[in-house]
């Protein structure tokens, strides 16, 4: 296997705004021919995906009000629930030198080296004993491109199941009944695991893989100007939460890759402004999407006019689905 120019970061840090900064700031200087793994952890905070509703997602005033905190990433994919007992990890490289394959044979060999079988499946689950224990989720960039995710250790399951609020649909798309049936701590599996085992295995075989790595303290980077930029983007409403999703109309529907809802501001008979969330993967098939809506008869054969009339994004597979979707029946509303 080729070996690469490597090096493991770790925060200190677990303020969420500040770590996905840092993530983003790596992504932003990663080089040809290297390959970054970011170590990190967020203290009480749920991350939503990139397209995401928040007020969907997550019970938003019962978390602030406990003191918890609400990010946003870059990525696709669904909300989480991160705290202490959670382990973040980032794979990030140029398009050349991202490995989806490699890395998550580094994720499944990490567990194997703590005596734990495990195995990918489904968009993006590692599971053992057929139950969640780590989600990824991925971004690709104009600089670079990353992998992300989370390994349960011994994440308080009470706090997740009181803070994320997914859809029913979701639920019952995977054959069960709660957010706390289907995932499960590492310690449950291996009582006694900690986060600092697992990351010091993952460091491990993620040299093993790809080859000895500088070690970095993600203070090095912290002062930065443009990390205090990043995180004050990440920190800001308009992101984190963007405009109230106060709709006068609104259509949902799961696909195999995720679940979309479209949401209409309707006056004088014409859609004045849309807006689409998805829990996609891939982010950037489902961004911007909404607002080729404006204009539009509020009815399905009308919105679809408008994704292949005015959608850079047609025949991109998920919007092909949309239209599938939006030409072969009239969505209830």
């Amino acid at each position: 296997m080729k070996k690469l120019h490597t090096e493991i970061v770790e925060s200190a840090s677990h303020d969420p705004w500040q770590n996905l900064a840092i993530e983003e700031f790596l992504l932003d200087r990663v080089k040809p021919g290297s390959m970054t793994l970011y170590l990190w952890q967020n203290e009480r905070t749920v991350v939503i995906g990139r397209n995401q509703n928040a007020w969907r997602e997550c019970r938003t005033d019962l978390l602030e009000r406990e003191g918890g905190r609400l990010a946003r990433r870059l990525s696709g994919g669904g909300a989480v629930y991160h705290d202490l007992g959670n382990c973040n990890y980032t794979f990030l490289a140029k398009p050349k030198s991202y490995d989806f394959e490699r890395q998550v044979k580094v994720l499944i060999a990490t567990f194997r080296l703590l005596g734990i079988e495990a195995c990918f499946g489904g968009r993006n689950d590692i599971t053992v004993e057929g139950r969640k224990v780590s989600g990824n989720a991925f971004y690709r960039g104009r600089s670079g491109r990353f992998q992300h995710g989370t390994i349960l250790v011994s994440v308080d399951m009470e706090r997740m199941a009181r803070y994320l609020s997914p859809s029913k649909m979701k639920l019952a798309s995977k054959g069960v009944a709660s957010v706390r049936s289907r995932v499960a701590n590492l310690s449950e599996i291996r009582p006694g695991i900690s986060v600092g085992e697992i990351r010091e295995a993952l460091g491990r075989v993620f040299q093993e893989e790809f080859g000895a790595a500088e070690i970095l303290d993600a203070a090095s980077v912290s002062a930065e100007k443009r990390v205090a930029e990043l995180r004050e983007k990440y920190a800001g409403r308009p992101w984190v939460y963007g405009k109230s999703p106060d709709f006068d109309m609104q259509l949902e529907h799961r696909f195999d890759w995720g679940e979309v809802q479209i949401g209409l501001t309707v006056k004088g008979g014409h859609v004045a402004e849309g807006r689409v969330f998805s829990d996609a993967m891939d982010a950037g098939a489902i961004a911007g999407l909404g607002a080729v809506f404006k204009g539009a008869e509020p009815n399905a054969g009308s919105l679809a006019e408008k994704i292949r009339t005015a959608s850079p994004r047609a025949g991109v597979p998920e919007v092909n689905d949309i239209l599938a979707w939006l030409d072969t029946a009239e969505p209830e509303i």
